[in-house]
């Protein structure tokens, strides 16, 4: 039985590739019974059958196959909107609209709905007609300017999907406030959220701050411009980072360089900070000289924030990712024995769903349509 805080709510989720999936699944693992809604050949992330990357954006949903462009299927829709609390798409702007289930259609159905559009950059603008995936996102929030080369001052992407993902959790969190207003309310609304405007405001507390204030000139060097906190030990990687000056001081002792605390380039933060390059760089010189466990011991005993730079098979091992339960496993058809991230947040009284298969394409339609009173002849 789902027992999750969104039990009852029932979602359309007729996205696809990651950003709007990923958003409505969150709703599943929460509790809502997620309909996906998929044309004939299917979401692109199933690349014909099924992958991890699909099930990773779509566990727990079920899927029925309409072909909107045919007036049948564009019937079933609208069947199924009229008993839906939230639709999410994300069509190019106006595609909606053409084929039928635009918001202004769909509110006519149903005027309580929380109808949420997700684009790549938004619904107006020079670039609105542009083909959009993360990397353009990427490149056109600043996100690819924070992580350039130190070296070479060469723009480097993010390795993960962040702007889809980072706009997944914006959009589940902004269903979740639609749908309480909603519950106090009474009203349904039009929600719309852009992958470019998403990254932006994620980036902004400390990615933007040289551009925060009005009147202060885009500093030549850039704090950013330092090399990240990843260190090379003599049989690995460690991370470690100091923020106040106890911890800075923690991380002199244990590195045996007490005359760091008061020299003048690292004795306060804006000083570590404006002199970051040449601090990482002596620190890095230290820790090379010995093992990842020795300085890590050394380090937590100092109170100095470290950690071993895990790679993706090691994670299933650590300790505190263990002790956390958060790596689950079940059996996915058409892939096997699958593993899958729990869901992050751990509700005590109305836990979260716990992971299951992704829907085969078209799954669940007969079973969609007969709880609409219907059949699959409808469709023909």
């Amino acid at each position: 039985m789902t027992t999750g805080p969104l039990r009852g709510v029932k979602v359309l989720d007729l996205t696809s590739v990651v950003s709007g999936p990923h958003a409505a699944m969150i709703l599943a693992d929460q509790g809502a019974d997620v309909i996906k809604v998929e044309a004939p050949e299917g979401d692109i992330m199933r690349r014909g059958s099924m992958t991890p990357g699909f099930v990773s954006s779509n566990r727990g949903k079920r899927s029925i196959v309409l072909d909107l462009k045919r007036p049948s299927a564009l019937a079933v829709l609208h069947r199924l909107i009229a008993v839906s609390d939230v639709l999410v798409q994300n069509f190019r702007p106006g595609v909606a609209e053409r084929l039928g289930f635009g918001e202004p259609a769909a509110r006519g159905i149903n005027p309580g709905l929380i109808y949420v559009s997700i684009s790549g950059v938004g619904e107006t603008g020079p670039y609105v007609r542009k083909r959009v995936y993360d990397p353009v996102i990427q490149a056109l929030s600043g996100l690819a300017d924070i992580q350039r080369d130190t070296d070479t001052g060469r723009p480097r992407m993010v390795r993960t999907l962040i702007a889809d993902k980072t706009t997944a959790l914006a959009a589940a969190q902004a269903i979740c406030a639609a749908l309480y207003n909603k519950a106090v309310r009474g009203e349904g609304q039009h929600l719309r959220l852009s992958m470019l405007d998403t990254v932006v405001a994620y980036l902004w507390p400390e990615g933007m701050s040289a551009i925060t204030m009005v009147d202060q000139a885009d500093p030549a060097a850039r704090s950013e411009a330092a090399p990240d906190l990843v260190f090379k030990t003599l049989d690995g990687y460690i991370t470690a980072g100091t923020l106040s000056d106890a911890e800075w001081r923690g991380l002199c002792q244990v590195v045996n360089r007490p005359e760091w605390i008061e020299d003048p380039r690292f004795r306060t933060g804006a000083g570590r900070s404006a002199n970051a390059v040449e601090r990482l760089r002596l620190v890095g010189e230290v820790l090379a000289t010995g093992h990842s466990a020795d300085w890590l011991t050394r380090l937590d005993a100092a109170q100095v924030p470290c950690a071993p730079v895990l790679t993706r098979r090691e994670l299933l091992d650590d300790p505190q990712v263990v002790a956390n339960g958060l790596v689950v496993e079940f059996d996915q058809p058409g892939l096997g024995r699958v593993r899958q991230a729990r869901p992050a947040a751990r509700f005590a009284g109305t836990p979260s769903r716990v992971p299951g298969p992704a829907p085969a394409l078209g799954e669940h339609t007969e079973a969609i349509l007969a709880a609409l009173g219907l059949d699959r002849s409808v469709l023909a």
